[in-house]
């Protein structure tokens, strides 16, 4: 999946608004799965939501927190929700793929995600889009490239800001990817 992840639009907004597309095809695809094939979609899903929010705490946030009026207001309550959906993945991991009980907590987490990717679409990527050259926009779309290509590929709470992800996120992510290759989910 990181591989395909990385072929997408340049404009940062294009890119990560491609990304929200693809997150609610693989909740779907979890969702309606079962058994090897749930477990392999949801080690997709997990990932790709460790890599998409990383990019977005370390390039986006802190853009929007500098570029656009009221900034901290805005980014503040996105925080809360990513680190929300860090700790509801790491639960998830923990349970049986097949039971009723994970259904309804990936169903109630892809209500939140999309919900939250709305909000941003609405309330940053949009005003960056009104602010920020095109130019610009390219650059933040490499960086954010740059940045998911050496993230945490599982969720790591509590590491939701830019100065949190560039101490934590190095050691976090050559943790996640050896543990994914050790079991070969990655």
């Amino acid at each position: 999946m990181a591989e395909s992840t990385i072929q997408s639009p340049d404009d940062v907004v294009e890119f990560l608004v491609h990304q929200h597309q693809q997150i609610e095809s693989l909740f779907d695809r979890t969702l309606a799965a079962s058994g090897k094939q749930r477990e392999e979609a949801f080690i997709e899903l997990r990932r790709l939501l460790a890599v998409h929010e990383t990019a977005e705490e370390e390039i986006v946030h802190p853009r929007v927190k500098r570029k656009i009026d009221n900034g901290d207001a805005v980014v503040k309550p996105r925080l809360e929700e990513e680190h929300e959906a860090k700790i509801r993945l790491k639960q998830l991991e923990k349970l049986d793929v097949d039971s009723a009980v994970f259904t309804n907590q990936l169903a109630e987490l892809r209500d939140a995600v999309l919900a939250h990717a709305q909000h941003e679409e609405r309330e940053e990527f949009t005003k960056l889009a009104e602010q920020l050259s095109n130019d610009e926009l390219e650059r933040m779309g490499r960086a954010a490239k740059l940045a998911e290509a050496v993230a945490p590929t599982r969720p790591h709470a509590g590491v939701e800001s830019q100065t949190a992800n560039l101490v934590a996120g190095p050691f976090a992510a050559m943790l996640d990817r050896a543990r994914d290759a050790i079991v070969g989910k990655g």
